[in-house]
């Protein structure tokens, strides 16, 4: 239980943090060692840890190993990359696309489904009125959570959304109001990349933070002077 001596944060503690969030990568190979049942109950409770709107905790975890489930995933995944494949124009970047490793879906040892339950303290939930995507943003939420905890295991996460959606979902027997948010494969990774892989091969750089913060209105320049928090 956290007492009031143990929630704050010394210097070791905040670089621990900042240090598994820029070590997170998307990880696409996997080693075939099992996940230990509690390392996996740590990332999930870490998942369950997320905020959300309403305290409405709209997630679930499917856990799955069916290697047949996995299977006709990975059938889903090819058609549908090959589809997204088809609507690159360059020649260069098509080919770029087409050699680049999306997915680990069989080679992981688990896959995670997680979902969205739009019902969930239906039909009031508090502040969800207003902007009822919040269950959604609250799941995404927990898929943070997920990843840097897995991370801080050792553990590699691939988020799969080259999918079909309703497909996945008919597969995975989800009812009326509950949505695939993301498909995600879990495992040992052969390594961590030191830069993440999309920014390795060439298909984009990260961009400047400056170029993504404005100042009281979209499009504003920060001025270079201005503090935080704001005086």
């Amino acid at each position: 239980m956290e007492t009031q001596d143990n929630l704050e944060f010394d210097e070791t503690d905040r670089e621990a943090i900042y240090r598994v969030m820029r070590q997170r990568r998307d990880v696409r190979r996997f080693r075939s060692n099992p996940i230990a049942r509690e390392v996996l109950g740590r990332i999930l409770e870490a998942a369950h840890y997320a905020p959300s709107v309403g305290y409405m905790q709209p997630w679930n975890f499917i856990i799955v190993t069916s290697r047949e489930i996995r299977e006709q995933i990975k059938e889903q995944y090819l058609r549908v990359n090959a589809e997204q494949a088809d609507k690159l124009d360059d020649e260069e970047r098509k080919t770029l696309y087409e050699n680049l490793k999306l997915e680990g879906i069989l080679e992981s040892p688990l896959n995670i489904a997680v979902t969205c339950d739009h019902r969930r303290d239906a039909p009031f939930v508090l502040g969800r009125g207003p902007m009822p995507q919040t269950d959604l943003y609250s799941t995404c939420l927990a898929i943070q959570n997920l990843w840097l905890a897995a991370r801080a295991e050792g553990v590699g996460v691939g988020w799969v959304s080259i999918l079909d959606q309703e497909a996945t979902q008919d597969l995975l027997h989800l009812p009326d109001g509950v949505e695939l948010v993301a498909y995600l494969c879990v495992g040992y990774p052969v390594e961590f990349l030191a830069r993440p892989m999309l920014e390795q091969v060439g298909w984009k750089d990260r961009m400047a933070l400056k170029s993504l913060v404005f100042h009281d209105h979209w499009g504003e320049e920060l001025p270079a002077d201005t503090s935080f928090p704001p005086e």
